[in-house]
């Protein structure tokens, strides 16, 4: 940029330069017309040069905004990278926990799986010693459960999970009275069972009653317990309240 004081003493210049040239007509305007060209050259060749150096100014702070603005990013992508390291450093130490996890529920499954095999064994023995009730449905779970051991569809956590629950559906039988229909030595029957203590039948028609006897391992018939077991039938079929039954129970083998 040009400033007005500078033109004033250009315009001075040229006044000097014509008062010190002699007045000779045609070579007088010549000589101030040169002057006058060659000032009008070193205006525009100053302007020029002013352009040049504000672009170069808006260059140079071009650049500094550029370079602060990539010192940011270099901050956050710094930044960044810490927290992708933490992530990793926390997913390989999940991995590792995983691994030992799998390392131990693969010692489990060696050891656990003949226990299952024990389990299941003893609950089928203990079905055969037991008081004869509901035969057909306690040997078909067992059959079951022996059929799901070797399937590699089935977890083992799911295995020991059915295995702990037949054994609580026996349990459960030892504290509950139930009636059942079925058949006795080609006669259908209601059978009473009274927890584990007690096992009775009673045909429909209430003639014929009796018991199942522990030590005979047979059936007893005994009709002197006929009004007991009929009671007995209705609070089980929860057809009235329950109340003292007269069933006959045997002590334990000693």
């Amino acid at each position: 940029m040009v400033k007005h004081g500078s033109r004033l003493v250009i315009n001075r210049l040229w006044l000097v330069a014509a008062l010190a040239l002699p007045f000779h007509g045609a070579s007088a305007d010549s000589a101030l017309s040169g002057v006058s060209s060659a000032s009008d050259k070193w205006l525009v060749a100053q302007v020029d040069s002013q352009k040049r150096v504000d672009k170069l100014a808006d260059d140079r702070q071009s650049m500094a905004d550029e370079y602060r603005n990539t010192l940011r990013e270099s901050d956050s992508l710094k930044l960044y990278i810490e927290q992708l390291k933490s992530q990793l450093r926390s997913q390989q130490d999940e991995m590792d926990s995983i691994r030992g996890e799998q390392r131990d529920i693969a010692r489990t499954n060696v050891e656990i799986l003949p226990l299952m095999q024990d389990m299941l064994h003893t609950l089928g023995q203990f079905v055969d010693l037991d008081v004869p009730f509901l035969l057909d449905e306690r040997h078909d779970r067992i059959k079951k459960l022996n059929d799901m051991m070797p399937r590699a569809d089935v977890t083992v956590s799911e295995k020991f999970r059915r295995i702990v629950e037949a054994y609580q559906v026996e349990i459960d039988y030892g504290r509950t009275i139930e009636s059942y229909t079925g058949n006795l030595n080609g006669k259908d029957v209601a059978f009473l069972r009274v927890g584990r203590v007690g096992l009775l039948y009673q045909t429909p028609d209430g003639k014929d009653t009796g018991y199942w006897d522990r030590g005979k391992k047979d059936w007893v018939a005994d009709n002197s317990y006929a009004d007991g077991v009929k009671e007995g039938l209705k609070v089980a079929r929860k057809q009235t309240s329950p109340d003292l039954l007269i069933v006959p129970i045997q002590a334990a083998a000693k």
